[in-house]
């Protein structure tokens, strides 16, 4: 008999690079944590494949948020294109998962199932949620806060484990304020995580990636929209794929200790530092969101006291929660002690030795210098982009070059390309560039949407 919808939890483990020398009265302590999951996946319950058993939980709800405002009209295949694509993330959904389509426009609408409820994914409710789609029609303004209230309304009525948006604008966000914006992302964050995307070249990088960022999911730009549909899809193959929802990192501290910074490095840099809620004496939470097999690097600065010579100490104990059954992500462990998180088992140190070897404790991790440079790399793109685009070319060239030297010692092929498009590269090495006189704006954009793209270390 076939096992159906039969969750492979994954395991965690936390291996810590660093180097843990001080010299007498240092006080700065690095580390690179390497966080992984593996052993998750479905058994007997592929993408498309048989659906729950009666009583099983379904793993999953996904709202799939479509741009309809008038734009998407221009040209008509635009339109077109966003309900293939649609369409093919519905037919890459797993038997079993409760869905909805939300078309937006300066107000947020329903177009499947309706009634303010999901959908669950089967071969019947495929079929109907296309023939919605296909009466789906372009008209109107742009509020994307109103699309993502609605979603969060329709993915808390569903008793899953995982959560998760994707979302497409090919606009800008002209129909409500900035802080209209912020305050839905702040009511949003920790509820579900949500991919965003951009069509064409009219939309605001900055705020398809502040939305992405602010849900910790992916950004990026679609420019040519006969890509939608094959986009989508690997979005939705990597939603299916999440086992584990509201993962946190967290780091505790000695008494003395502070901590300085904590930032997602890999696969994207991500500034993780402003969003820690308190969880217990000296220990605080660091969001990460959904997981399946998957690697990511966090890279940590802890403040030590000073110490001198043959000192050791414990800096940072580092380890993976989730919250309690029954609890929520927003239920903090601030608001009880830390008892509302469970333990995944995984915990990795971070040590303070101090020495009178200059050697030692004047030689830098490779991890940690690397992702240094990755972190660098991913802000001197955006600040030269910025400074292009208010003319001030002698800084967006110095930056932009930087950009180039630092890709090129990182054997970070992929952004070096992008960089290619927007500078003619002279000497990588020494990040001598000119930028180019004529620049696709989809080349621009692609830059500035992939900048905190990272590489691992070259082994």
């Amino acid at each position: 008999m076939a096992n159906f919808a039969k969750p492979n939890v994954p395991q965690f483990s936390v291996d810590v690079y660093q180097n843990e020398y001080l010299p007498e009265g240092g006080r700065e302590v690095n580390a690179v944590v390497t966080v992984t999951a593996t052993g998750g996946g479905t058994i007997g319950c592929a993408v498309g494949g048989p659906g729950l058993l009666p009583g099983q939980r379904s793993a999953a709800a996904v709202a799939i948020m479509v741009d309809c405002s008038g734009s998407m009209d221009y040209p008509p295949t635009k339109m077109r294109n966003a309900r293939d694509a649609t369409v093919a993330a519905i037919d890459t959904l797993r038997d079993g998962t409760h869905f909805a389509v939300i078309g937006g426009t300066h107000v947020a609408k329903e177009v499947y199932p309706g009634g303010g409820r999901l959908a669950v994914a089967g071969t019947a409710t495929r079929e109907q949620a296309k023939q919605a789609l296909r009466r789906l029609g372009a008209g109107g303004g742009t509020a994307i806060g109103t699309w993502l209230r609605l979603a969060d309304r329709l993915l808390s009525s569903a008793d899953v484990a995982i959560r998760h948006g994707i979302l497409l604008t090919d606009g800008r966000n002209e129909h409500e304020s900035p802080e209209d914006l912020r305050a839905t992302l702040d009511a949003c964050a920790g509820r579900f995580t949500c991919d965003a995307r951009g069509v064409g070249t009219d939309w605001e990088v900055k705020e398809v990636t502040g939305i992405a960022s602010a849900l910790l999911g992916t950004a990026d730009i679609v420019a040519d929209p006969a890509g939608l549909a094959a986009d989508f899809t690997r979005m939705m193959e990597t939603a299916m794929g999440k086992e584990v929802a509201d993962v946190s990192l967290r780091v505790w501290t000695p008494v003395g200790a502070a901590i300085r910074f904590v930032k997602q490095v890999a696969p994207t840099v991500e500034d993780l530092t402003g969003r820690r809620t308190e969880a217990g004496p000296r220990a605080g939470d660091y969001p990460t969101g959904s997981w399946g097999d998957e690697s990511r690097d966090y890279h940590l600065c802890v403040e030590v006291p000073a110490a001198g010579i043959g000192q050791e100490m414990l800096a940072a104990r580092v380890s993976l929660v989730v919250p309690q059954p029954g609890g929520t992500a927003r239920s903090s462990a601030a608001e009880s002690g830390g008892g509302s998180a469970q333990n995944l088992g995984a915990q990795g140190l971070v040590r303070a030795v101090w020495t009178d070897d200059m050697v030692a404790s004047t030689s830098i991790n490779p991890q940690v210098a690397h992702y240094t440079g990755q972190a660098e790399l991913a802000q001197a793109i955006q600040q030269g982009i910025d400074l292009r685009k208010a003319g001030d070319i002698d800084g967006a060239t110095a930056k932009l070059g930087r950009a180039v030297q630092l890709a090129n010692a990182s054997g970070n092929a992929d952004t070096a390309k992008l960089l290619a498009k927007v500078v003619d590269v002279v000497d990588a090495a020494t990040g001598t560039v000119r930028l180019k006189t004529k620049v696709a704006e989809a080349d621009e954009m692609t830059l500035e949407t992939r900048s905190t793209k990272t590489v691992r270390v070259k082994k």
